[in-house]
């Protein structure tokens, strides 16, 4: 590739002036490349490998960092691996669900198929058994992914790549939201930025309530009613819908499914939404001027906010310390490569098709709940992979990767070659510009496949009418 034309030949001068330089007798007889000396001279081989003066056999294709002795240089190319093995980790995963989906529609030679055949017949299959089972169109909705960065991971990496960073004299800062102590929470609480997670005060939910939510009275239940429903209901318990007379109305006595009435009894709310009743699961909720339960956890949006420090991971962009130039990326996709993304709740909203037998409502009904914990997963995947907003994660650690490959060798090249420089540094940057062709192609083939895999997701998720409900 052009990237390493420029670089190969900086290093190759470099070296040719930096080897006239040394005495020869020690190990100019080395090729830098894993070579034995030419010269007769007894012990050379042993006297070159006991000054370290050979390129590794093994790279990073092997997974090893370890390449120039050089630590901005070496800790770039443990990025690298990072980053394309958390890439091809994720791709794999993903592969798993739609191989998993592709049976449960049965659907054969699935693990021979390429990722996008796989998701065209996945989508055909999905198509097929709707309009047999669902009367109109099925849509899901969705939260988006709780995706964590690690702000110890981001410090450590800084310090790997720049030997002037001091842990503890540069902030790692959080752009989002994550767990703040009682003096911090005060603050945010202050600035309207505080939001507490857990139980609901006497479960009145003043915000979003996740999971059950009890209503006593026939009230609006935006997830699954369970209970007795007054309009239409998609799914029934034992699956025959029965009608009863409740308050001189006809009502479905055994809903277990979207109801498009009013819903008395359990409104499951898979994927969040509001409460009218007894928030019985997780209520996410702006505290008034007593704070947040005891039991509950104070979180704040702490971005841009100075000196604060997170009690745990956080839930949006990690912003690295300052550091050295050439240093930026590799802390930066070292922080993207461990992002940890959590599967949303899912809901689905669907009416069945007529003249079905309870059987089949049965047996759909037991096919959905395994399809939705698949398409869960693809979706956290998909957040780690592009990030939860689509335009960070792996994807934009390998671009940035790509784009800083030369300067983070040529800049450890200029910085040597304005001083006194070692043969052991001279060769070891020598092997360094052996791996950037190594560099372009580990990350352009985990981006080949992170981009298939992306693509997928979104086809599946149309096929189904996902969405997200923020």
């Amino acid at each position: 590739m052009n990237m390493n034309m420029n670089m190969k030949r900086s290093l190759g001068l470099l070296s040719i002036g930096l080897m006239s330089a040394v005495v020869p007798v020690a190990c100019d007889g080395d090729d830098g490349n894993g070579g034995s000396s030419p010269l007769p001279i007894p012990g050379a081989d042993e006297l070159i490998d006991s000054c370290g003066l050979r390129c590794s056999a093994e790279g990073i294709v092997d997974g090893n960092a370890s390449i120039s002795g050089v630590a901005s240089v070496d800790a770039f190319f443990s990025a690298v691996i990072s980053v394309r093995d958390a890439s091809m980790n994720a791709s794999a995963s993903i592969r798993a669900e739609l191989n998993g989906i592709a049976a449960s529609l049965g659907i054969e030679g699935a693990a021979a198929m390429s990722v996008e055949d796989l998701t065209a017949e996945i989508q055909a299959q999905l198509t097929s058994k709707l309009s047999a089972h669902v009367a109109g169109s099925l849509t899901i909705q969705h939260e988006p992914p709780q995706c964590e960065a690690n702000l110890e991971l981001s410090a450590q990496a800084a310090a790997d790549c720049d030997a002037d960073y001091e842990p503890g004299t540069a902030q790692v800062s959080c752009e989002g939201s994550c767990e703040v102590t009682a003096e911090v929470a005060a603050m945010c609480q202050a600035d309207g930025t505080l939001t507490c997670h857990g139980q609901a005060p006497a479960f009145k939910c003043e915000g979003t309530c996740t999971g059950s939510c009890q209503l006593s009275a026939a009230l609006e239940c935006s997830g699954s009613c369970n209970g007795s429903c007054s309009g239409t209901c998609t799914a029934c318990a034992g699956g025959d819908c029965e009608e009863e007379t409740e308050d001189g109305a006809t009502v479905v006595a055994n809903c277990a499914g979207a109801c498009d009435g009013m819903c008395k009894g359990e409104c499951r709310l898979e994927a969040g939404g509001e409460c009218n009743g007894d928030c019985e699961g997780e209520c996410v909720y702006t505290p008034g001027e007593a704070g947040c339960e005891a039991s509950a956890t104070a979180k704040c949006d702490v971005s841009g906010m100075a000196n604060v420090e997170c009690q745990g991971g956080c839930e949006g962009e990690v912003k690295p310390p300052e550091v050295r130039v050439e240093c930026e990326a590799t802390v930066e996709a070292k922080a993207k490569a461990d992002l940890q993304c959590t599967p949303p709740a899912v809901s689905v909203d669907f009416q069945f098709a007529a003249n079905l037998e309870a059987a089949e409502k049965a047996a759909f009904k037991a096919w959905l709940e395994g399809f939705k914990a698949r398409f869960s997963a693809l979706l956290a995947m998909q957040a780690k992979l592009e990030g939860p907003d689509g335009n960070g994660g792996l994807k934009a650690a390998i671009g940035d990767l790509q784009a800083s490959a030369t300067g983070a060798v040529g800049d450890a090249v200029q910085a040597y070659a304005a001083g006194d420089v070692t043969l052991k540094t001279t060769i070891g940057l020598g092997c360094a510009a052996t791996q950037l062709g190594e560099v372009a192609a580990a990350l352009g083939g985990a981006g080949t496949e992170l981009a298939a895999n992306v693509q997928a997701v979104l086809d599946i998720s149309a096929a189904v009418g996902a969405r997200r409900t923020r």
